[in-house]
């Protein structure tokens, strides 16, 4: 499903410059400075309580920068979508299949429009290409783990969006729903679509993201991930991990 052309215009990149992130005034990532590149797939990989999360909020704007700053090159918040971890997500409401990838529009048609004919076509579409297109009139609490995260995408596939940050997309979920949505991606990121993602399965990563960013707490590396993932930045994150201590002061490292 191509990205509106009024919604792409020139190609940007979001730089981060100098970035610290942190909850109750301790940083959880600090002094992150690089550029996603418009059009990349990036995955953001480190150790457990590395930050990855965290950066992934601040881009969104669930968190607010502690200090430096991230330049979106004129990339509005409409244009972006986010898929949170699926342990975040409340699946109690009593929805269909099709509601759920319908409120992708939501940006576009707010709470007291109505759906349009052309807009339910595309959902449904959306759905064929996830592998849920029989599934629309199902309630999502019948869904299985991997039936969800289908339709979680094809939410994403409506919203038409310039920038995808993903956190965990693949956790959780049985291999040919991993490859069938991995697919989904490429096909996006194809299309013009700039993709970010927390990841934690290496050979994933390795395979299917041409650039990485790791991190650990602070920044280990950042760009092809062949170079990233090499073993002495894995080995490098690997200690500092171990010699993390929690609620430290922000550091006074200049960039």
């Amino acid at each position: 499903m191509p990205i509106d052309s009024d919604s792409m215009g020139a190609a940007m990149t979001i730089t981060l410059s100098n970035l610290s992130v942190g909850y109750d005034r301790h940083p959880a990532v600090h002094h992150i400075s690089g550029v996603f590149a418009a059009g990349s797939l990036t995955a953001i990989v480190g150790p457990n309580g590395g930050g990855k999360s965290t950066l992934l909020k601040a881009l969104i704007g669930f968190l607010r920068p502690m200090s430096g700053h991230i330049d979106f090159g004129g990339i509005t918040p409409q244009q972006i979508a986010y898929l949170p971890q699926q342990s975040e997500v409340d699946r109690s409401f009593p929805l269909s299949v099709l509601d759920v990838v319908l409120l992708g529009f939501w940006p576009k048609i707010g709470a007291f429009s109505a759906v349009s004919s052309e807009q339910r076509g595309a959902a449904q579409e959306a759905l064929e290409k996830t592998g849920m297109g029989a599934f629309a009139e199902r309630p999502i609490e019948a869904l299985s783990t991997g039936q969800w995260q289908r339709v979680l995408f094809a939410r994403l596939l409506v919203q038409k969006a310039r920038v995808l940050l993903l956190d965990e997309p693949f956790a959780a979920i049985d291999n040919r729903t991993t490859h069938d949505l991995m697919h989904v991606l490429q096909h996006m990121q194809e299309e013009g679509c700039t993709i970010i993602a927390v990841m934690h399965d290496l050979p994933l990563v390795r395979e299917h993201f041409p650039q990485s960013l790791m991190l650990a707490r602070e920044l280990i590396g950042w760009g092809s991930t062949a170079e990233v993932l090499c073993d002495e930045n894995l080995a490098r994150a690997t200690q500092l991990a171990g010699n993390w201590v929690e609620h430290a002061a922000e550091c006074k490292k200049v960039a």
